[in-house]
């Protein structure tokens, strides 16, 4: 009788040291947008479920996650195994602001981050102040050009009609041109949509309407060339990442460049692929969203 009553405890024991056991480290450089690795180190389990803290889940084993924004965020996992039995843990993770202005740019097609010079600061505190304001939300790249541009930022494109002519909208001002020499319009460069010269000898810049650059592959001939016509000079640098990038260098010296897409160039490509009328508006609307990170 006590050998039974042994055994019946030796086997409630073991039942209740069979729950899971919920373990985990991170990794990754901790400022916004940052890109977070998570290593499951859990044991006894056959699922997972995670809470980030930003509002998203995910069943994976060991996900990935971006912060989009800095942050104190809580994290949760919940391993669970085959009989259903839970164990949970949570840890703190802390993401800094950026050191650099960024903003994120999300279309249908993907989102892109872009960094806003502080070469530039006219255009730089511009922007920033119609993306909080909520200027962009919703208005479309009204003009695409492949092997070119992309352009958008016009108020009049928000909820514009098919066909609708656009590109004569902004909010009632200009920027003063900020040329800088050492940016230029490489490949995903973004710069100031602006009148043209006959009616704006000092091409000043749209308050609202910008590019970013597609491009074209350029060569050492055709930098000899701009050099020559527009009294420029390119740093060595400039040149390799023109050869390497490509851009569209003719516009120097005549367009503000303030900002570059450091993530998401493929973003660009599939917005240059849009099919467009004969105005170079896409046939199918392409709507942004813009957010400074924070």
């Amino acid at each position: 009788m006590m050998r039974k009553i042994a055994w019946v405890i030796l086997l409630v024991v073991g039942a209740a040291c069979s729950r899971p056991v919920a373990k985990f480290t991170y990794s990754g450089e901790m400022i916004a947008p940052a890109e977070i690795q998570f290593e499951n180190q859990s044991e006894k389990a056959t699922s997972y479920q995670w809470d980030f803290g930003d509002g998203n889940t995910s069943e994976k084993a060991e996900p990935n996650h971006k912060y989009r924004s800095s942050g104190n965020y809580l994290i949760t996992l919940t391993a669970i195994n085959e009989k259903g039995k839970k164990k949970v843990t949570s840890e703190r993770l802390v993401v800094n602001a950026p050191t650099t202005c960024l903003i994120e740019l999300e279309t249908a097609f993907g989102n892109m981050i872009i960094q806003l010079y502080d070469a530039t600061p006219k255009h730089q505190e511009n922007f920033i102040k119609l993306a909080e304001e909520g200027f962009y939300d919703s208005l479309l790249f009204h003009r695409v050009i492949d092997g070119f541009m992309v352009q958008g930022g016009d108020p009049k494109s928000k909820n514009a009609r098919k066909g609708q002519p656009l590109g004569s909208g902004g909010p009632g001002y200009t920027i003063p041109a900020e040329f800088v020499d050492s940016l230029v319009h490489v490949r995903g460069a973004l710069a100031a949509a602006r009148m043209g010269d006959n009616v704006n000898p000092e091409k000043a810049s749209s308050g609202s309407q910008f590019y970013i650059v597609h491009g074209r592959p350029v060569n050492e001939e055709s930098l000899n060339r701009i050099e020559s016509q527009k009294g420029i000079r390119y740093s060595k640098r400039q040149r390799e990442i023109y050869n390497e990038k490509g851009g569209t260098p003719f516009l120097d010296r005549e367009y503000t460049v303030f900002g570059q897409v450091i993530e998401g160039l493929d973003v660009i490509d599939k917005i240059a692929k849009s099919q467009t009328d004969n105005r170079d508006r896409p046939i199918e609307n392409v709507e942004m969203k813009i957010r400074v990170i924070k």
